[in-house]
């Protein structure tokens, strides 16, 4: 029979043993050397403690014996192994963050960037079993994340992107779609894909129709997500050298940046089952809307792996450690009596 112990490093504990043993001699010969202290050198060899200490020996052995069950359980001790296949789902999702300068725009708390961070992270904590990857772009793309499961490590690199992410200023959405097609998503596939794309829409000559229309043809859903004002729009705050607020300036003239609306919904009706959420200044719950698009939306398969089974026994070592404990606390250290003629 094949036995395999699945939290072996419990057996650590077992060094608790023989620390109670210690205690259990040095505890008897204090017991003795009260008793001689009490009743004297001349009398001490004439007291019997050898029937009360073969009991106290007794009662130490059930207590090491329960202790070492104990630990026993503790490792999850388990046999008749069987196979067992196990098939992982999800969906792989993209997400395109505009850090253009752009983004800096406060017409939502703190700014746009800041809130578009706050709505990824929001939505990663819903996601389950969905491997994520992360696209920032500005005047071009860099894959920031590349597709994983590991959504600690991808809300670190959420937390540290930034304008400065990106080199080379602008805004290109088309071309971080083409990123995404080229270096995150996998083209074999035409399933459980998703672009989010959060950025205020404004675009520098990029094509971004044709990129979103090249997705679609792929099987690639976006989700588009507007930011910011789409009728008046918001200066774009900067700092100085001397660490002073000023706003950009393009020509002489302060830079009003506003959301461009038309361009998002035309790219996120050239995708199956696209759509285009208008955040504008408002507030959105992204991980709720993902989470309902998800259920309607196909899972591929991701992983398929075949792990060994143990039924788990520890039950039974816990059993008996208790049984040990409980004749312990039931037997008696003293001798009984003699009868009285």
């Amino acid at each position: 029979m094949e036995i395999r112990l699945q939290s072996i490093e419990m057996l650590r504990l077992c060094w608790l043993i023989p620390v109670l043993v210690m205690a259990w001699i040095y505890a008897a010969q204090k017991r003795k050397a009260a008793i001689r202290k009490f009743v004297g050198q001349h009398l001490f060899g004439k007291i019997n403690i050898t029937a009360s200490g073969k009991k106290r020996l007794w009662r130490n052995l059930m207590i090491a014996g329960a202790a070492a069950l104990m630990i026993l359980g503790l490792t999850r001790p388990g046999w008749n192994p069987r196979p067992d296949t196990i098939e992982r789902r999800g969906r792989d999702v993209v997400f395109v963050l505009d850090v253009s300068r752009s983004m800096l725009a406060e017409d939502l708390a703190p700014n746009r960037l800041e809130r578009a961070k706050l709505a990824i992270k929001d939505c990663v904590e819903r996601l389950q079993g969905d491997r994520v990857a992360l696209v920032a772009f500005a005047g071009s793309s860099v894959v920031k994340c590349p597709l994983t499961l590991d959504y600690g490590f991808f809300r670190m690199i959420v937390d540290d992107v930034g304008v400065e992410s990106v080199s080379r200023g602008g805004t290109v959405i088309g071309d971080a779609i083409r990123t995404v097609l080229r270096d995150v998503l996998d083209s074999r596939e035409k399933e459980g894909k998703d672009i989010i794309l959060i950025t205020d829409g404004e675009d520098h000559d990029s094509f971004p129709l044709d990129a979103a229309k090249a997705a679609g043809e792929k099987g690639i859903r976006i989700i588009a997500i507007g930011l910011g004002d789409d009728k008046e729009g918001r200066r774009v705050p900067v700092t100085d050298a001397q660490g002073r607020k000023r706003f950009l300036m393009h020509k002489g003239m302060e830079v009003w940046s506003k959301l461009d609306s038309g361009t998002l919904q035309k790219m996120a009706a050239a995708t199956p089952g696209g759509r285009y959420l208008n955040v504008a200044t408002g507030a959105i719950d992204l991980g709720d809307v993902y989470m309902k698009l998800v259920v309607s939306a196909e899972k591929k398969h991701l992983e398929s792996k075949t792990i060994t089974r143990y039924e788990e026994r520890f039950q039974l070592f816990l059993a008996v450690a208790f049984i040990l404990l409980l004749a312990e606390a039931l037997a008696g250290e003293r001798r009984k009596e003699a009868k009285r003629i």
